[in-house]
């Protein structure tokens, strides 16, 4: 079964990297829609991938919608790539480790977490109305962000999307590998 699996996971994975037959298509109606190859975050070697026609052939409108949800789950993603680092290394709570500490918590506990998630969304978005692009939630405070060059500016946000993509996968390995019970294997003991 694991030998299967893992197979699977092979092939899954070169077949992503395939030509497709409808790529002429795809790429007029991108054409047509908008060109977004020029985006922040399209990169090489891909550049601008977009298998499963997410943004509606190049729709500007979606693309944005979906790079702020990319921004926020990158944001989150560091944050959680910090914060099982930091109880790994013997900094936490008295309490269940691991993700075995989820199915451990209170209703109380619970009710935190989401309130907190709750707040977090509502508080974290473009209240006033003066983004400059999407996943801006400066909200009125400038950080000195105005007094950079354009360039500057370009690099910095490059930069928080390629962190946010790694700590996406960086966590997700964590907690597939917490998860197997190998965890000790790959990061040092404490």
């Amino acid at each position: 079964m694991k030998t299967a699996l893992v197979f699977s996971a092979i092939v899954a994975g070169c077949t992503a990297f395939a030509p497709s037959a409808s790529t002429a298509a795809r790429s007029s109606a991108t054409a047509l829609a908008g060109d977004l190859s020029g985006e922040i975050g399209a990169q090489a070697p891909l550049g601008f991938w977009d298998p499963l026609d997410m943004t509606n052939g190049g729709e500007k409108d979606t693309f944005d919608a979906l790079r702020e949800i990319e921004l926020k789950h990158g944001r989150v993603a560091m944050l959680a790539v910090v914060g099982y680092l930091t109880t790994y290394a013997g900094n936490r709570f008295p309490g269940a480790e691991g993700l075995s500490a989820l199915w451990n918590m209170s209703l109380d506990d619970y009710l935190w977490i989401f309130g907190t998630c709750a707040v977090l969304e509502i508080c974290m978005s473009d209240r006033t109305g003066n983004s400059e692009f999407a996943g801006d939630w400066r909200n009125g405070f400038d950080f000195g962000w105005e007094k950079q060059s354009e360039d500057w500016k370009t690099k910095k946000r490059t930069i928080e999307l390629n962190q946010g993509r790694a700590a996406q996968m960086g966590i997700l390995g964590l907690m597939i590998h917490d998860s197997m019970g190998n965890l000790n294997e790959i990061l040092p003991t404490p």
